[in-house]
């Protein structure tokens, strides 16, 4: 089965899924990414949804540890 996709759940993160890929919206509008890896957003954090831009991540300031 060459032409399977495969699809990866990130506990407290993205979706992985294999490219290329083409992502239909609720309202109509088609995103579509010939990335070889597209990581999709599940916290609905992201300012690029519904591809991560890694704001599930929590913030940490310079010097805290």
């Amino acid at each position: 089965m060459a032409d399977e996709t495969r699809i990866r759940m990130i506990t407290g993160g993205p979706i992985l899924v294999e490219g290329p890929v083409e992502i239909t919206l609720d309202d109509g509008r088609v995103i579509r990414s010939d990335r070889f890896m597209v990581a999709l957003c599940a916290c609905k954090r992201s300012r690029t949804y519904p591809i991560c831009d890694t704001s599930h991540r929590p913030k940490h300031r310079r010097g805290e540890s």
